[in-house]
């Protein structure tokens, strides 16, 4: 990870609150606050300007709200890491579909702050590689999915997951902490994702490195065995010679 300090811009349309949110900062290393903006039109403006690698945004701000900032500010290059910090829970999955890199909530806390810039440390150590994938023309695919659980969000890291399994307009996430549900389609995550998981079945995907072997019932179904949670899946016939494929070159 770099090792120069980070510039970060601070939005929020409440002088108090900005410094408040900059007193933290100061007492955090490697952190360089290069500015100050009080709305999502100054904050755009500010970050063609001055460039930060991240911008601490609000979301409830007169005029451009920090939601539609967010938008916008996903279309410069470099793109700036967006971490909100707001009053409200309620608009945190808005704001991850705005690609904020974490979402907090007022009062910030300093171990909390600290940890969404550990977060923007890891995004801007991959900068580089994802400019080269893009230039390259190779989307970059997420390092997690999202899941809702009430009004509340769960960030599911993508190494985590053992497979994922259509459920009607849902999909069930099987992972190292449990399961959770996703409102996303199993074959736009087969695309995203398709050096990580292989499709066993029209409704099931699996981390091709939990499969630990191909066993076939006295009936003659064929079934993966995986690494983890003792579980046997079904493999239809369709799916198997592509999956037996896949995993010799494992």
């Amino acid at each position: 990870m770099t090792t120069q300090p980070m510039r970060v811009l601070v939005v929020d349309d409440e002088p108090l609150a900005r410094a408040r949110l900059c007193g933290l900062l100061s007492g955090l290393p490697l952190i360089d606050v290069v500015g100050e903006a009080g709305d999502g039109q100054a904050a755009i403006d500010a970050c063609a300007r001055l460039h930060p690698d991240a911008v601490l945004l609000d979301i409830a701000m007169p005029g451009m709200d920090g939601l539609a900032a967010a938008r916008a500010l996903a279309n410069l290059q470099p793109r700036p890491a967006v971490v909100f910090c707001t009053a409200y829970d309620a608009h945190a999955l808005s704001a991850f579909e705005a690609q904020a890199l974490d979402y907090l909530v007022k009062p910030v806390r300093t171990e909390r702050l600290a940890q969404a810039l550990d977060k923007v440390r890891t995004y801007l150590a991959g900068r580089g590689a994802g400019r080269a994938a893009a230039q390259a023309g190779e989307p970059r695919a997420r390092s997690q999915l999202c899941a809702r659980l009430g009004g509340n969000l769960r960030m599911i890291p993508v190494d985590d997951i053992w497979f994922l399994q259509a459920d009607e307009k849902y999909v069930v996430v099987h992972h190292a902490r449990g399961e959770d549900l996703i409102e996303e389609s199993l074959r736009s995550l087969e695309t995203e994702f398709a050096d990580r998981f292989v499709r066993i079945h029209r409704n099931c995907l699996v981390a091709r490195e939990e499969i630990t072997e191909l066993r076939r019932s006295p009936e003659g179904h064929v079934h993966a065995v995986l690494r983890h949670g003792g579980t046997a899946l079904e493999v239809s016939r369709r799916c198997l010679p592509h999956l037996r494929e896949a995993l010799q070159q494992l």
